[in-house]
């Protein structure tokens, strides 16, 4: 919004003096702040959000179970990238040191890693997809199907490779893999073929048939100290040089080769194998005797019988290293042909609904492959006919599509822009549109266009819309990422993040992500102890603990997230060790990406995992109120709106208002609707021994607390508290910590007359009895509560609220908050900005300027 100066919302005569200050105000209100300034806006008349109605449309998630064959598919997979990546590690480490090239591949393994995966995940949901897709066809409706990736490029591969006709659909993850390892599997360098055994009496022919007057063409290299040649400096290495030889005399360049000097230029040895230029005092040791015409140097000389056999030898032992690197590689690509790989789904699709006679297809892919009539073998055949072109084949699916002729239709991204397939009233096809979302897209704004292909104006009927997700936990790494760009577009559904699709549960690329990764990452290298116990395991069994550990850490080193991994000897036998880097610490999106290169098993264990911990940072956040949750909902089981509303400011352009409206809240629970509660409970037979009325084993100010504990439904071992003077409580209590606080009642009259005086006293005081230091301002165990909400027009008189909320002594009253409570008689809803008691005289007085308050 940096651009729109003249809406007034900050600068001259507002109480923002720049878009900076402004910005940083709605960074402290958090997301209730920015669904402040839209409501603002609106009241203003400078802001109009219209949407087309979500009325009749319906959101399901369906989650499609891996079935027994794909899991044990999926799990061979895994365990062979696993395998695959100890090989290449193998295999690199016979190489030179080519470090660039090596952190090439792994960007490639890892690349195709994510790739190879999603194609699995794709496949999994195959078969529930086609079951959903039957149902509605069956029930007289008429399906959409979405995804992204098409396979083509995968397809076209093997059409060249294999021909048009092959036995069976092409498999992505099968193709893919093997042009991996095609490409990339490190191969040590061919040695160059042994030339014909070169004798010492070729070596001497050499020598003598070198004319004396050669001179290098170019500058001679300089070499400041006489090498002589190693044994790993190759034949043909010295021979080169001979290749520059030159019959013209280029005197200017006659350089020794140890001094790089042009004095006594006469007096040049010149070797009679090499063709190198010395001084005669220049060598080590120097010549001073009368030098024979066939004088060769030091390293010419050592060319004898001996070097070359070594030579010999030395590249005979390469030759066998690359060949066995080959025999290697052609290993590993026979193991990949052998392996089990599910089709290219969207082939696959299309085949199980009847073929393409049947489905409509709306992709940018060229052509496709289809089973023969005869069942037997499929065929390669381009998309378009004689009457269609390439270019107009996407338009003539469609129009079949509305018009009736066929009832499926699969699109691609390349489908969903500029296609309508609406139950449009114009179109002859009027059944309902069950939209199955099959693969999510990378991007939020990708996937809200593929879901407005087929909801759009004039349509008979509102399509119903089926995201399916398998049950492994990586997989929700593709729901995360849109899940996360779906809630930052904000209002797209229905002007409300909290419509449509409930996506938010899949976002784990928050601040409390990164911070429940870290902390299940030193759990599991044993640097801290996890906060909650792995998922199957047992804290009266600390070996199902130790279980879990060993297999999450070798699962990790399996993956790359875990690295320099030793496998210890001595006391510690059997035991990994290693490393996770900083980087990798806080990185949700790679631990999410590693976590589908995992058997299903440890895969949705150490996911749970995950879960876990953040459900609890996330809950910790809430009780401590850190949670930023956007509007937060007030709860009472009364809400009374005291008197009429003060007019505490109004807008001179727009005459919008502010008003403070003052609402009582009674949070407690009678006897009675607690004593219901617990029969309805013990009446369905949910109920658990432990569920009853407590009392407190100690006293608090001469008095003792009464509540009522059931066991939730969520987690066993976890019961949810109800007390007298503020209802359910958000935290959940383990039983052990029941037990050692509270005591169980067993006479019920006790429970009531202890339950019923609670009751009582909370609707005047605080738990800290009527001593309490705050006095009326407090409302901590407080069953009556009275609430003053500024609501109307907010943004004008933002910075004079915060002015007046920053003088306050309590760190909580500082912080402002968006809160939203409805009226229980007459169902009233006001969204404004929460004052404290303690606060509302300073903030009267602050907006005294603004203008006068009628008392």
């Amino acid at each position: 919004m940096g651009y729109m100066v003249r809406l007034g919302l900050w600068g001259a005569g507002t109480c923002f003096k720049d878009f900076q200050i402004f910005l940083g105000a709605l960074d402290k209100g958090g997301v209730g702040a920015l669904e402040l300034v839209a409501m603002d806006m609106k009241a203003r008349g400078m802001y109009v959000c219209r949407t087309l109605s979500y009325k009749g449309a319906e959101f399901e998630v369906i989650e499609a179970p891996l079935e027994a064959e794909m899991t044990d598919m999926y799990k061979k997979a895994a365990e062979f990238w696993a395998e695959l990546r100890v090989e290449l590690l193998s295999a690199s480490a016979f190489l030179a040191n080519d470090k660039p090239n090596s952190s090439q591949l792994w960007r490639l393994y890892w690349s195709g890693h994510q790739r190879f995966f999603r194609h699995m995940c794709m496949s999994a949901k195959v078969p529930a997809t086609v079951r959903l897709a039957k149902k509605a066809l069956a029930e007289g409706k008429c399906v959409v199907i979405g995804l992204q990736s098409t396979g083509e490029a995968r397809t076209e591969e093997a059409v060249t490779k294999y021909g048009l006709e092959l036995d069976d659909f092409i498999s992505g993850p099968r193709e893919l893999l093997l042009k991996f390892v095609e490409e990339n599997y490190p191969l040590p360098e061919k040695p160059e073929p042994l030339p014909g055994e070169e004798s010492v009496k070729e070596l001497q022919r050499k020598r003598h048939s070198a004319s004396p007057g050669v001179s290098f063409k170019g500058r001679v290299r300089k070499a400041a100290k006489w090498k002589p040649a190693s044994d790993g400096e190759s034949d043909e290495e010295s021979e080169t040089d001979s290749a520059h030889e030159s019959t013209e005399s280029d005197d200017e360049f006659q350089i020794c080769e140890i001094c790089n000097s042009e004095e006594e230029r006469k007096k040049l040895l010149q070797c009679s194998c090499c063709g190198q230029l010395v001084h005669s005092g220049c060598l080590v040791p120097p010549i001073t005797d009368v030098i024979p015409s066939d004088w060769s140097c030091h390293s010419c000389k050592e060319k004898t019988e001996e070097y070359l056999q070594s030579r010999h030898a030395y590249l005979t032992e390469l030759l066998k290293r690359y060949e066995a690197a080959l025999e290697r590689k052609s290993k590993i690509l026979d193991i990949i042909r052998s392996m089990d790989f599910p089709n290219n789904p969207l082939d696959d699709i299309v085949d199980q609904l009847g073929g393409p006679d049947k489905v409509a297809e709306m992709t940018g892919r060229r052509g496709m492959l289809v089973r023969a009539s005869s069942g037997k073998g499929v065929t390669y055949q381009a998309r378009n006919t004689k009457e269609v072109t390439m270019e107009m084949v996407n338009m003539h699916e469609k129009q079949l599509f509305m018009d009736g002729k066929k009832l499926v239709a699969i699109i691609s991204e390349a489908g969903s822009a500029g296609v309508s397939l609406q139950a449009d009233r114009r179109a002859a096809n009027q059944k309902r549109r069950v939209h199955i979302t099959l693969e999510l897209p990378w991007s939020a704004d990708r996937a809200i266009q593929q879901f407005g292909r087929t909801h759009r104006s004039n349509q008979a009927s509102a399509p119903e819309y089926r995201i399916i997700f398998t049950n492994l936990g990586g997989e929700r790494r593709f729901a995360s990422i849109v899940a996360k760009r779906l809630e930052s577009l904000g209002a797209l559904t229905q002007g409300d993040r909290r419509a449509g699709l409930s996506l938010s549960a899949y976002n784990y690329d928050s601040a409390f992500g990164k911070k429940a990764l870290m902390m299940m990452y030193r759990g599991i290298m044993e640097q801290d102890v996890l906060p909650v116990v792995p998922p199957g395991c047992s804290s009266e069994k600390p070996e199902t603990i130790q279980d879990f550990m060993t297999k999450a850490k070798a699962a990790l080193v399996s993956v790359g997230i875990v690295r320099d991994t030793v496998l210890g000897n001595g006391k510690d036998y059997g035991k990994l060790s290693g490393r996770i880097i900083d980087s990798d610490m806080h990185d949700v999106g790679r631990f999410l990406n590693r976590l589908l290169g995992l058997p299903p098993d440890i895969q949705n264990r150490l996911f749970e995992l995950f879960i876990s911990i953040l459900d609890l940072l996330v809950q910790n956040a809430r009780i401590e109120g850190n949670l930023d949750s956007g509007i937060v909902d007030m709860k009472a089981n009364i809400i009374e709106l005291q008197g009429t509303p003060k007019t505490v400011h109004v807008d001179n352009m727009s005459g919008a208002s502010t008003m403070l409206f003052t609402f009582t809240l009674d949070r407690g629970i009678t006897w009675e609707s607690a004593s219901t509660k617990l029969d309805e409970k013990q009446k369905d037979g949910l109920g658990s021994p432990n569920d009853g009325f407590y009392e407190s084993k100690r006293e608090w100010l001469g008095r003792r607390h009464f509540i009522l504990a059931f066991e939730s439904t969520a987690a066993s071992g976890m019961y949810k508290i109800v007390r007298p003077a503020v209802g359910e409580s958000l935290r959940e209590m383990p039983l052990a910590e029941l037990k050692n606080k509270y005591r169980k009642l067993s006479s019920i009259e006790k429970a009531r007359s202890g339950w019923e005086d609670e009751y009582e006293v909370s609707s005047k005081q605080c738990m800290h009895g009527p001593k309490c230091k705050l006095a009326n301002y407090c409302t901590v165990g407080r069953r009556i509560q009275e609430v003053n909400v500024l609501g109307g027009l907010i943004l004008p008189v933002w910075g004079t609220i915060e002015k007046a909320l920053s003088k306050q002594a309590r760190q909580s009253h500082k912080r402002l908050r968006v809160v939203r409570l409805e009226t229980t008689a007459d169902n009233k809803r006001i969204v404004g900005l929460l004052v404290p008691n303690a606060a509302v005289e300073t903030v009267l007085q602050d907006l005294a300027w603004v203008q006068d308050i009628d008392d």
